[in-house]
């Protein structure tokens, strides 16, 4: 197993389809950044959700999640399971919010993701950010699309713990999903940390990674 280091992270973006799908699939990566590194500035976009009871849960949600950074949500009102046909919208959105910030590190949906919504999103994210380290996170559910991760991120069990709590907290209207439960949370987590050599992890896809492996020492 290699640990390779990210350097210093002072700006990051996180990116969901849906409200609750950054905190599904990062949120555990996101409160072990954040409790690490107050202050950090955490650029959130969700496609979906806007201006109903799903916005609401969602910035409570990734306040509780983001604690001591500087959090900047956009919830839009993009409608669900309907991307390919606001693609244009989608787009716009995502470069929006390119110009308005330089991160250090993105997290959004994995561009194998099954659900259209994700995958779509993923693919615009690999375009408009070009030159960033983007991670794509994993969500189950019944399509059974579950890959084989390239990147982990091991999670404390009091954070992985935290993560179960906060989802169930905060996501009310998620609860009567088969699938939404502390069972399937801890599971994967169980299963990624096993993976990585650590009681809990999540885990992550990547299109591209560029390395820096210093200058080769050619002197004699």
């Amino acid at each position: 197993m290699i640990r390779l280091g990210a350097g210093r992270l002072d700006r990051i973006v996180a990116v969901g389809a849906h409200c609750d799908d950054i905190a599904i699939g990062a949120g555990g990566t996101l409160l072990t950044m954040c409790l690490a590194r107050p202050g950090l500035r955490v650029d959130a976009l969700v496609l979906s959700g806007g201006g109903g009871e799903r916005e609401q849960e969602e910035r409570a949600a990734l306040a509780a999640f983001c604690p001591g950074a500087d959090l900047r949500l956009t919830v839009l009102k993009l409608p669900d399971g309907r991307l390919p046909a606001h693609w244009d919208e989608a787009k716009a959105a995502v470069e929006e919010l390119r110009g308005q910030t330089e991160p250090d590190l993105v997290l959004g949906p994995r561009t194998e993701d099954a659900h259209q919504d994700h995958r779509g999103l993923a693919t615009l994210l690999t375009t408009a950010f070009r030159d960033h380290l983007v991670l794509g996170y994993e969500i189950v559910k019944w399509d059974a699309d579950l890959g084989r991760p390239v990147a982990y991120q091991p999670l404390s069990p009091e954070i992985a713990e935290q993560k179960v709590r906060l989802l169930q907290e905060h996501y009310p209207s998620q609860r009567h999903r088969p699938w939404y439960d502390r069972e399937a949370f801890l599971g994967l987590a169980r299963i990624r940390g096993i993976e990585s050599h650590a009681r809990y992890a999540e885990a992550f896809a990547a299109t591209k990674v560029t390395l820096n492996l210093g200058t080769l020492n050619l002197g004699g």
